[in-house]
């Protein structure tokens, strides 16, 4: 999950927010893309997932990986660079937790070599 502070506020969304959020879309890791595939178009349970979503805390913001707004929920993908951020990865789940948005996170590795374990943490989340 990326966190930025601060940007220029156009009719209440961040352009810096956009823009970024544009950035990562176009450059997903691989277990993005494996999961995007299967969570786009409501094809997941009906449900509508953004990816590579913004969520704003004050004048400050967060990409959430995968965002499901009907049932606040954030899907995170980490790859090995979570590992060295741990605090950093912990301290933004507590913020999202206090704003009534829940968190799972999933290793690269899991998604890649077991999606249907995945799926199923998932549905038994959002149903």
């Amino acid at each position: 999950m990326t966190f930025l502070h601060g940007g220029k506020m156009k009719n209440g969304i961040s352009e810096n927010a956009k823009k970024l959020a544009r950035e990562l879309r176009k450059r997903q890791t691989k277990a993005e893309q494996i999961l995007w595939v299967v969570l786009r178009n409501r094809r997941f349970h009906g449900k509508k997932v953004l990816r590579q979503h913004p969520i704003y805390q004050g004048d400050s913001f967060f990409i959430a990986d995968f965002y499901c707004h009907e049932d606040r929920l954030v899907v995170e993908i980490d790859g090995e660079i979570h590992e060295s951020q741990r605090e950093y990865d912990d301290s933004r789940t507590l913020i999202l937790r206090g704003m009534n948005i829940r968190v799972i996170r999933f290793k690269n590795t899991e998604v890649e070599n077991n999606l249907p374990e995945v799926l199923k943490k998932l549905e038994n989340i959002l149903t």
